[in-house]
């Protein structure tokens, strides 16, 4: 929702190792060089068809995992760390990740709260499941 997240998330998966992909909004250049305060080049992917690429890592072996309130989503405390090539799905702050990307996920992973608010900022969220994914929590 807001460019100042890819800045956020781009620093997070420097920290733990991992690449940054990106769709092709118009605004993601700018956010990505407004929030790269490593001032230095990192990995980023831009995916020009996010569910046609999402597909092909699926196709490729990479684990499929989503962000994202739903039934059958397990807690971020019983996610175990990757062993494989894992592909971490975040969605819009409002209206979380498309149907049709969910359809393609291997497994749902949602961040208890009880707090009043529904879910995280996407930044914080994305931050959190991959310092989990990485093994580093």
């Amino acid at each position: 929702m807001h460019g100042a997240n890819l800045g956020t998330l781009l620093r997070t998966c420097d920290a733990v190792g991992a690449c940054l992909a990106v769709p092709p909004f118009g605004w993601v250049d700018e956010a990505l060089a407004r929030g790269n305060t490593l001032r230095r080049p990192t990995c980023v992917h831009r995916v020009g068809d996010p569910l046609r690429w999402l597909d092909a890592e699926r196709a490729a072996g990479a684990r499929l995992l989503g962000v994202e309130l739903a039934d059958e989503a397990i807690r971020l405390a019983d996610l175990p760390a990757a062993r494989r090539r894992t592909v971490a799905v975040l969605g819009h702050e409002r209206t979380g990740i498309p149907p049709a990307a969910v359809d393609l996920l291997d497994v749902v992973v949602e961040i208890p709260m009880v707090g009043t608010g529904l879910s995280l900022n996407v930044a914080v969220a994305g931050s959190l499941v991959l310092y989990k994914l990485a093994g580093l929590v």
